[in-house]
């Protein structure tokens, strides 16, 4: 099979603290017409995995800040199809069989020749690649967005996941609770396609954009003659739903006489179209999602009670992202990317003060705000890089410590355009603010920037 080696899509990754080896390993494996990627340390190694669509990583044992034989756990945890080759200086019997047992595609030591080593570099690429092209068809054949759609790699996101995975082969009710652009439909999305359910109707509506009337005939339909216009009969969601799934967004903000009628149709699975006698029989699943807290709208009498339990068979609380840090970046990338591809830009990647900034922004907004601000950076975008200075104008504001008025506010925000400037050079940065290079290390503790 013949395998198309230098992608802008797809890289080999060397990280190797060794300069001079990993320049000599990346201009041997460019030579053989592969897209070569660098790094000297476990950190800024998984960041480039984030930010690029890399399939094989070549990783040394003995890193600064890691083992490498343990780091081939954390990028398969990252992504599974990527293939590992460790290198080591002094090679074990012991460090060899953890590697491999972690994931490892092979475990050799420096200072092999060449002609060993390109062979298994060319092995492991193939086989990478042909898992790397059928994630991706995976992918394209969802008709709805699965659990590997859902980006995230942190605890509080993999626990919701985790959650939703179990109950989402059950045909159990489910209610998704958190704050407003956590989520919560692509969640809903992710369960019903991974339910048994999943070649039938999925059916969204959001109850907060509706009158109650309206709301009413856009669920449950109506008859002919049931009110002045209605013409003829109408299915409502409900029907169109049949045999799939309902999910109802902003549930809590149904009215009271909603409620009661949403209850029968948990209970009997049957309703009463406007204007009509008979009683309609449906086989649905129904997910409901809120960013209230229902229990205290059932304590002030805004929310029936046992409507509430009905709903509330299995809760699942999706995490805001200002508690998902690991995410931020990965996020960020990802709708850069997107958006870079939509308006036919090339791909923007983002400089460390950039970065810092994402990851201290507390996103009031959750992913739906950061995605917004991600479209605006590319529009705004004169080049490839994204800079602070294409965020919005009050955006550093909100932030701990970044009150424009308060010295230690204004310095934050100063230290952080004075780092994008010099693309994260710390010595550079500290020249430029003629401070010493300790101090700077100082002060991006203080502030969290670090």
């Amino acid at each position: 099979m013949e395998i198309k080696k230098s992608s802008a899509q797809t890289s080999i990754l060397i990280i190797d603290d060794e300069k001079k080896l990993n320049d000599l390993l990346s201009r041997i494996l460019s030579l053989e017409g592969f897209n070569v990627l660098q790094a000297y340390t476990a950190k800024q190694g998984l960041s480039l995995l984030h930010q690029e669509e890399i399939v094989l990583v070549i990783s040394d044992v003995k890193l600064p800040d890691a083992n490498g034989v343990e780091l081939v756990k954390a990028i398969k945890q990252i992504k599974p199809f990527v293939e590992v080759i460790n290198l080591t200086a002094y090679g074990t019997i012991a460090d060899g069989v953890q590697a491999i047992q972690n994931g490892a595609f092979n475990y050799i030591t420096k200072g092999d020749d060449n002609d060993k080593i390109i062979p298994l570099v060319n092995q492991a690429f193939e086989k990478a690649m042909v898992q790397f092209n059928a994630s991706l068809l995976k992918k394209k054949e969802k008709a709805n967005p699965g659990f590997d759609d859902i980006i995230g790699v942190s605890a509080a996101i993999t626990n919701a996941i985790t959650l939703a995975r179990k109950v989402a082969a059950t045909d159990t009710t489910v209610l998704l609770t958190g704050e407003t652009g956590t989520g919560k439909e692509v969640f809903a999305s992710a369960i019903h396609s991974e339910s048994a359910r999943n070649e039938k109707p999925f059916v969204a509506i959001n109850c907060s954009s509706f009158s109650g009337d309206l709301l009413e005939s856009e669920l449950f339909g109506y008859k002919a003659g049931a009110f002045t216009g209605a013409l003829k009969d109408k299915r409502g969601l409900v029907e169109e739903a049949n045999n799939g799934t309902l999910f109802l967004d902003e549930v809590g903000e149904i009215r009271p006489d909603m409620q009661a009628r949403l209850l029968r149709l948990l209970e009997n699975k049957s309703f009463i179209k406007l204007g009509d006698t008979q009683t309609t029989s449906v086989n649905i699943r129904i997910i409901a999602a809120t960013n209230r807290d229902l229990q205290k709208e059932v304590d002030a009498g805004n929310f029936r009670m046992d409507l509430f339990y009905r709903l509330s068979v299995f809760s699942i609380q999706l995490p805001p992202l200002r508690d998902r840090k690991g995410d931020m970046l990965l996020l960020a990338n990802h709708y850069l990317k997107e958006f870079s591809a939509k308006m036919g830009r090339p791909a923007i990647k983002m400089d460390e003060g950039f970065s810092r900034l994402i990851t201290s922004h507390p996103w009031k907004g959750n992913i739906r705000e950061l995605k917004n601000v991600m479209e605006r950076v590319v529009i705004l975008a004169d080049a490839t890089v994204a800079s602070v200075d294409l965020l919005p104008p009050d955006f550093a504001t909100d932030n701990t410590h970044n009150n424009p008025v308060d010295l230690a506010g204004v310095e934050r925000l100063h230290i952080i355009k004075i780092l994008g400037y010099t693309g994260g050079n710390k010595t550079e940065t500290a020249r430029l603010l003629g401070i010493g290079l300790t101090t700077l290390y100082r002060k991006l503790d203080e502030y969290k920037l670090g």
